[in-house]
């Protein structure tokens, strides 16, 4: 299938590289995820978080295992989980192949194939609420653990991530916070690694949290 770029597909070198500052660039990128029948669905993210190694908050902590092992792919590679029975989480390698890192994809502002990922949420959804935390997203964008280990910089990807549109600046500032809901040690539980537009209308967590 031939995709139509409007903007250019982050590369390698975006992703290898520490994971905090990617957690803190893919603000504002788009991510794209194309359906099987050829509709592109995308949306700005606008909340991400950041696993690093030797982090206790991270599913890769204490040993490689067949579910986290896309963490230690190369950078660019999909790592999603399977959380509470019942959602899926996204998230994208960093850093260097071998070593265990990824951002957690938490929140979008949905751009295109609007339509699509509200028969994916249902009807009584409201727009900005569609990829309105790590669930959400993936319900909206069909993102499930089939893609644990895709290789998100393939030719013919059905599922990357393009550069910021070419457009004025975005209006909303670039806040941290600790993560939301980890584990781990109080060292985990309040580094800053959690990355946001504040006031954001598609941010996720309690209205604290979003400001």
């Amino acid at each position: 299938m031939q995709r139509t770029l409007t903007r250019s597909v982050l590369a390698l070198p975006f992703f290898a590289r520490d994971t905090r500052e990617v957690a803190r660039d893919l603000l504002g990128c788009v991510l794209v995820r194309i359906l099987p029948d050829g509709t592109r669905l995308s949306g700005r993210i606008v909340e991400t978080e950041a696993y690093r190694p030797g982090d206790a908050a991270m599913h890769a902590y204490r040993r490689k295992t067949p579910r986290n092992a896309p963490m230690f792919m190369a950078p660019g590679t999909a790592y999603v989980y399977f959380t509470y029975g019942m959602h899926f989480c996204f998230n994208i390698s960093t850093e260097a192949e071998g070593v265990p890192a990824a951002v957690l994809v938490r929140a979008l502002e949905p751009l295109e194939g609007i339509a699509a990922m509200r028969a994916h949420r249902g009807d009584h959804v409201p727009t900005e609420a569609l990829c309105r935390g790590p669930a959400n997203l993936c319900k909206a964008l069909a993102i499930d653990r089939t893609f644990s280990g895709y290789d998100m910089l393939q030719p013919g990807s059905v599922l990357f991530v393009e550069a910021p549109p070419d457009e004025a600046p975005l209006p909303w500032r670039v806040k941290t916070s600790p993560r939301i809901g980890v584990g781990g040690d109080e060292t985990a539980k309040r580094v800053p690694w959690r990355y946001y537009f504040a006031e954001h209308p598609c941010v996720s967590g309690p209205p604290a949290l979003r400001r």
